[in-house]
């Protein structure tokens, strides 16, 4: 029977170092899963409310990013079959808009922790290995408008934002901070902020409950940030933000217990995203 190929918890999920052989005597095994990031022993932790102040006071600084439309993101996900172990999808997405509404998508399998090596993907409906840097999707699209979150432009005032998230969240109701963070997620993979876009995020975030400040942290892209941390129904999210204004690197998920159907073991990363301008 073909393997029900998915994403756990609808994230984009890894494991600490899996390994797997798929059917086939001639089929290699896949590249080890990244390891969890870990917060740098005795770093001081910045709390939300000053790294707030930081993004707002970054607002009017020379060359301030501004908002555009469209993502640079690289991802890692993790297939998963109560037939087979999980498996490491990684992914580098960049998502361009024109003018008329238009836009370009390109989606390509690579691994910056693994350079040159191959990568598996299951785009086709089963997973196989392809060369690092092998072209997913190449794509241009019709131009499509839309007033709703996270198509929508999205607002500079906090409160204003955290009804944009809401809606983006399809909650119905204010979201936990997990679903918070997950909203975030979808925004970030619509949009790249600017300053005043990322002070509106940061003061949000700030007022978030159970979202405590861990300390520094070295993201997958090598990226310096201050990590924070929420604890949930068997899941810690980690958001990494630019301790100078504000900005979202990365968003990661761990399991805090294990999930035996699916073969994954508490400390296996769940999720990670990593966003880039």
């Amino acid at each position: 029977a073909p393997l029900a190929w998915g994403l756990l918890a609808a994230a984009v999920v890894t494991a600490l170092t899996l390994t797997l052989v798929l059917s086939g005597p001639a089929t290699p095994p896949a590249v080890a899963a990244p390891r969890p990031l870990v917060v740098d022993t005795g770093s001081a932790a910045l709390p939300l409310d000053r790294l707030a102040e930081r993004a707002s006071a970054a607002i009017g600084a020379a060359g301030a990013p501004r908002l555009r439309k469209g993502t640079h993101v690289r991802s890692w996900s993790l297939g998963m079959s109560q037939d087979a172990p999980p498996v490491t999808l990684p992914e580098e997405r960049l998502v361009r808009w024109r003018p008329d509404g238009s836009r370009t998508e390109l989606v390509v399998a690579t691994d910056p922790e693994h350079p040159g090596r191959p990568v598996l993907t299951d785009r086709g409906g089963a997973p196989r290995l392809v060369g690092d840097g092998h072209v997913l999707l190449d794509r241009s699209h019709p131009p499509s408008w839309s007033d709703a979150p996270p198509q929508s432009p999205p607002p500079r005032d906090p409160d204003r934002l955290r009804a944009y998230l809401t809606e983006a969240a399809f909650t119905g109701t204010p979201p936990t901070t997990p679903e918070l963070l997950d909203a975030v997620a979808t925004l970030l993979d619509h949009w790249t902020l600017g300053q005043r876009e990322n002070a509106a995020l940061a003061r949000l975030l700030s007022g978030a409950e159970a979202l405590r400040p861990a300390g520094q942290v070295t993201d997958r892209l090598g990226r310096r940030g201050q990590a924070y941390v929420t604890d949930a129904r068997g899941v810690r999210r980690m958001l990494i933000m630019d301790p100078a204004t504000g900005a979202v690197l990365g968003l990661e998920s761990t399991l805090t217990a294990p999930d035996p159907r699916y073969g994954v073991r508490k400390g296996d990363v769940l999720s990670y995203s990593a966003w880039m301008r």
